[in-house]
């Protein structure tokens, strides 16, 4: 695996392999990588010739008080971690990098209406800052696919609206969420957990598997079963942040005749705030 920290040096390499008609798979992550990523890089493997991964904690997508300072960096335990995987290239820029003239200078890309939802409300300026830095790595990659995964389900919609509204030439997959042996979504922010949180976390998918049971079952009611979630949620030791039934297709709150359906779910534990969802169909 060619480790690559500058743009016009990716930007040669990946001519190559164009040239030689490669398909080109790309994996962005902020690094802190877990068997999650590992799976996105496996699942580019198979829809491609050639895998680029990127680790770049972005601070355009951490608001005032969030963890950018100390979210984890681990790039020698992550470079091993994906040459075990297979992957061809890992783009490691700084932030100058990419940032060359600030990011309080920087043109921003915007995806309104699905941005101001669930974790948006939250999270005010969240997803400007991802969708820019994944408009800039596409421009730099030019994949002809990227993978995401499915836990943050918001996010994913978000970068598919962008791609389509800007006429992006990149195909996006979204990959099954990787899940611990209790349930728990794999998380870079999991190791914020004490060991008596990681035994209260599962709840959170446990409360999505019981709201989509009720669902199931007939129970339509959907803003009701928002706020019994939100009272299991409290319960059992969380801070609820939000629990949504939503439409799959623009993530607005479902109707009693809406068929595809996703519930979105955010919580604080400790330290660390946890996001979930289920998509399903009635």
């Amino acid at each position: 695996m060619r480790i690559i920290k500058t743009i016009a040096e990716l930007r040669a390499q990946l001519q190559q392999q164009r040239l030689a008609q490669k398909r080109i798979a790309f994996v962005p992550t902020m690094g802190n990588l877990h068997d999650g990523h590992l799976t996105l890089v496996e699942q580019g493997k198979a829809v491609a010739d050639v895998v680029v991964a990127s680790i770049f904690v972005n601070p355009l997508q951490f608001g005032a008080g969030e963890d950018l300072e100390r979210y984890p960096r681990t790039l020698e335990e992550d470079t091993a971690k994906l040459i075990e995987s297979g992957c061809d290239y890992l783009f490691a820029p700084t932030v100058d990098e990419m940032y060359p003239q600030g990011t309080s200078s920087q043109t921003i890309v915007d995806v309104p209406n699905l941005s101001a939802l669930h974790c948006g409300a939250s999270r005010p300026g969240h997803f400007r800052g991802v969708a820019t830095v994944v408009t800039k790595l596409f421009g730099i990659v030019q994949p002809d696919v990227a993978i995401f995964g499915l836990k943050d389900f918001q996010q994913l919609a978000v970068i598919r609206q962008m791609v389509k509204d800007l006429c992006l030439p990149v195909e996006i997959i979204g990959a099954p969420i990787a899940r611990s042996s209790t349930g728990l979504a794999l998380s870079s922010r999991n190791g914020y957990l004490t060991q008596a949180e990681l035994e209260i976390a599962p709840a959170l998918y446990q409360t999505l598997c019981n709201i989509q049971q009720r669902i199931n079952a007939g129970e339509h009611d959907y803003r009701s079963l928002e706020r019994d979630a939100i009272v299991q949620l409290a319960r059992a030791g969380f801070r609820p942040d939000y629990f949504n039934i939503a439409r799959q297709d623009d993530l607005l709150p479902a109707k009693q005749e809406d068929k595809q359906l996703v519930i979105l779910a955010a919580a604080y534990l400790g330290q660390a705030r946890l996001i979930d969802n289920l998509h399903f169909s009635l």
